[in-house]
């Protein structure tokens, strides 16, 4: 079995070849497949807890011969979805808000169906080929769903079938969902993570044989999207809200949502008088930015101007007081990284200053 990570994985195939085409190069072929021999992937943002069932148990709940608690008992479906044959069964709790985000993805998925039993599906699911002789679906879980509620999972249909994993299966998966205006808004920013993620470890493994970090635009490429479409997303991951609201039904377009997040970071920064965010701004503002979304009146808390404490070492003479005073400290022969230091971090501060002192104190021995 294979256990290799994806940063080993990457340096091997990084140092295997001068080119990265293998990032876009994955051979594929078309082919009918038993859709009893395909496992849906678990961890895709667009899948929901679904169990497929055999054709014969699809037959006798559709007959009354079996009844619904009977398949929830025998697939261990609580908090589940039992999918088969001409028959979806939501098996969360009737009314809680889980069963309505199921009940969502059961009607696009019964649309589909519907699709499927007049004439074949447009757009093949994609998968590839796992150790054990099965296959792992990477895209079109809705459009596999709705091939077993129209065929019964003892049929075959046409998919595209790449001849081995993709060496970024995340990212893969957002270059062919990332222009699907129908998917929801929740899946399309948690692909963009995932997909981000595999990037980040990409640059790790670059970075470990010495080559360069990927820039913003080889990025883009990657993932297949515009200027315009990156950014817009970057903007819509800072703040966990975003996502936590699409999760919960909002019908929101991703560009509106954006000019909320825009326009609550514009405000905070106005009203404190910063131009840049720390981690307890950005708590504020993914707050602000959840009642906004959810149609809270949440009393807005005014953000509170934090005091800077700031402190001088002692000096070793009056002369070398002076000098300190006289001097451009930024722009002095001193070993400090003024890129780096947090200003909004009084200890920090303090810390350089701790550090210039002591410099000049030497300097004058």
């Amino acid at each position: 079995m294979n256990n290799l990570t994806l940063e080993q994985e990457l340096i091997n195939k990084l140092n295997a070849t001068q080119s990265e085409h293998f990032l876009s190069e994955q051979p594929y072929e078309y082919k009918s497949i038993f859709l009893n021999s395909i496992v849906p992937d678990s961890t895709n943002p667009r899948f929901f807890p679904a169990i497929v069932i055999s054709d014969l148990h699809a037959s006798q709940l559709i007959s009354k011969n079996i009844t619904k608690q009977q398949l929830v008992n025998l697939y261990e479906a609580n908090n589940k979805v039992l999918i088969g044959k001409s028959c979806i069964v939501n098996c969360y709790q009737y009314g809680s808000k889980e069963w309505h985000k199921a009940n969502k993805s059961i009607e696009s998925i019964l649309e589909l169906g519907e699709n499927a039993v007049m004439s074949e599906i447009i757009q093949a699911p994609t998968i590839f080929p796992l150790e054990d002789g099965t296959y792992q679906l990477l895209t079109g879980h809705r459009r596999f769903f709705a091939l077993i509620y129209a065929k019964g999972v003892d049929s075959a249909a046409h998919f595209k079938v790449y001849l081995s994993k993709p060496v970024l299966p995340k990212t893969q998966q957002f270059q062919e969902n990332a222009s699907r205006e129908d998917l929801p808004q929740y899946g399309k920013l948690q692909a963009f993570q995932d997909a981000m993620h595999e990037i980040q470890i990409l640059n790790t493994s670059r970075k470990r044989l010495g080559k360069k970090a990927l820039t913003i635009k080889e990025m883009r490429n990657i993932l297949g999207i515009s200027a315009g479409a990156f950014d817009n997303y970057n903007v819509l991951v800072r703040y966990p809200a975003v996502s936590q609201a699409y999760s919960d039904g909002c019908t929101l377009s991703l560009r509106q949502v954006k000019n909320v997040v825009l326009q609550i970071e514009s405000q905070y920064k106005e009203e404190l008088q910063v131009k840049q965010l720390n981690a307890v701004h950005k708590q504020d503002i993914n707050q602000r930015i959840s009642d906004k979304l959810n149609n809270r009146n949440t009393p807005v808390k005014k953000p509170v101007k934090p005091h800077y404490n700031y402190k001088l070492a002692t000096f070793n003479s009056p002369h070398i007081f002076k000098k300190f005073l006289s001097m451009n400290v930024m722009e002095s022969d001193l070993d400090i990284d003024w890129e780096e230091i947090d200003w909004e971090n009084t200890e920090a501060v303090n810390a350089v200053l701790k550090s210039i002192i002591e410099q000049l104190n030497k300097e004058s021995q």
